[in-house]
C-alpha cells in the first residue's frame, strides 16, 4: 500500500485558502509565520540546560507571577518573528502588560493577534510538556489606531485559534472555523506536517482533570459533580473514573482532543472576588473555540465562554471544557444553585 502523502502546514494552508476560501491571504501568512515562532519556540525547549534556558528570570509577568527564563525567550520570540508583516496590526500577550503596536510601515494591517507564548510554566524545569496558545482577530473596519479596546471581543469573533505543544512531539493544532487539523513537526524536513484531520472527541468520557489539592475551596457543584465521579461504579454515574492533571493547560487540552475528557479550572474561594484563574483571552477562548469545532463544550459553569464580552485585556475565567455531556452535566449543577 502506498504510504499516504505528506501536506505541509503551508500546503494545508494554501489550498484552503484556493478551494475552500476559508482563509484570505494575509491570514494564511501570518498563520505561517506563528508556525515559524513555535518550531522556534520548540527548538529553545528541547536544549534544556544546554541552551542555560531552564530556571526563573528573576523578574514578574504583570499579573505578578515569577517569570522563567523559557515565558521571556517565548514571548520575545513571538513579537519579533510577527513585528514586520503587513497582515498585523498589533498583538497582546499574557506576559506584557499593555498591547504591542505593529510598526506602521506597510498598510494597516488586518488582524490582531494574542497569545500565551508559554503555557505550563512550572513544568519547564521537570521536563513535562509545555505548549504556545494563540488567537487571531479581526482589527475593527473603521479604525485609524490600534487601542486596548480593539483586542476586547468575544471569542465567537476568533477567525484562527491554536496552540503547540513541546512534548515528545511537537504537535500544531489549527482551527479556522471549520474542523480541527493536527499537525506534526518533521524535524528532518523543518516543517509541520498534516497527521489528522476532523478531531472529534467523544461526548462521554471517564476520565477528569482538575487540580484535587483545592477541593476544600470548590464550589458546591464542583464539588458535586466529582464527589460522583469518585464514587464510580456504586455511585450516581455507575462508571469508574479516572482523574488526570499536567498542571499544563495545553498539555491537558491536548489530550482531551486526542481521547476525550472534561477539564476544569473552576472558581474557588481562595480568591473570591476573581472570576477564576485562566485568561479569557489567551487560553480560554481559544481553547474553547478548539473544543467547539471538535465537538465538545466549553462553558464558565453558567454560560459559553465564547459568548462573554470581555472588559479587560487580562481578564480571567473560570473554565470547564471537554467532552460535551460531562460538560453540560456540570454546568447544569451550576444552574440548579
Amino acid at each position: 500500500m502506498t504510504p499516504p502523502k505528506k501536506i505541509s502546514l503551508t500546503r494545508y494552508l494554501v489550498e484552503q485558502q484556493r478551494i475552500d476560501g476559508l482563509i484570505p491571504g494575509q491570514l494564511r501568512l501570518l498563520l505561517e509565520v506563528v508556525a515559524r515562532a513555535c518550531k522556534s519556540i520548540s527548538h529553545a525547549v528541547n536544549k534544556g540546560a544546554l541552551g542555560n534556558v531552564l530556571g526563573s528570570a528573576n523578574s514578574e509577568n504583570v499579573q505578578g507571577e515569577i517569570q522563567k527564563k523559557l515565558d521571556i525567550i517565548a514571548n520575545e520570540v513571538l513579537i519579533e518573528a510577527n513585528e514586520w508583516g503587513g497582515h498585523l496590526a498589533g498583538m497582546a500577550s499574557e506576559e506584557m502588560d499593555a498591547i504591542y503596536v505593529v510598526p506602521n510601515r506597510y498598510p494597516k494591517g488586518e488582524y490582531l493577534l494574542l497569545f500565551d507564548p508559554l503555557d505550563g510554566s512550572s513544568n519547564i524545569d521537570v521536563n513535562v510538556s509545555i505548549g504556545t496558545i494563540f488567537s487571531v482577530l479581526h482589527m475593527p473596519e473603521d479604525d485609524r489606531g490600534v487601542d486596548e479596546g480593539d483586542f476586547l471581543q468575544p471569542g465567537n469573533r476568533q477567525v484562527a485559534a491554536g496552540y503547540c505543544v513541546y512534548g515528545p512531539q511537537t504537535t500544531l493544532v489549527l482551527t479556522v472555523g471549520d474542523g480541527v487539523a493536527m499537525f506534526t513537526l518533521d524535524r528532518e524536513q523543518g516543517s509541520f506536517i498534516l497527521t489528522q484531520e476532523n478531531v472529534r472527541i467523544p461526548a462521554d468520557t471517564q476520565e477528569f482533570a482538575i487540580n484535587m489539592s483545592n477541593m476544600r475551596h470548590w464550589a458546591p457543584p464542583v464539588r458535586r459533580y466529582i464527589d460522583e465521579c469518585l464514587q464510580g461504579q456504586e455511585g450516581p454515574r455507575g462508571k469508574d473514573f479516572n482523574m488526570r492533571w499536567i498542571a499544563s493547560m495545553v498539555a491537558d487540552v491536548h489530550r482531551i482532543l486526542t481521547r476525550g475528557g472534561v477539564f476544569m479550572y473552576p472558581w474557588d474561594r481562595r480568591e473570591p472576588n476573581k472570576p477564576g484563574k485562566l485568561r479569557l483571552m489567551y487560553e480560554a477562548n481559544p481553547m474553547a473555540w478548539l473544543i467547539e469545532q471538535a465537538g465538545g463544550a466549553a462553558t464558565n459553569g453558567k454560560q459559553r465562554i465564547m459568548d462573554i464580552q470581555p472588559t479587560k485585556l487580562h481578564e480571567r475565567v473560570s473554565v470547564i471544557l471537554g467532552s460535551k455531556n460531562e460538560v453540560e452535566r456540570v454546568t447544569s449543577y451550576h444552574s440548579e444553585l
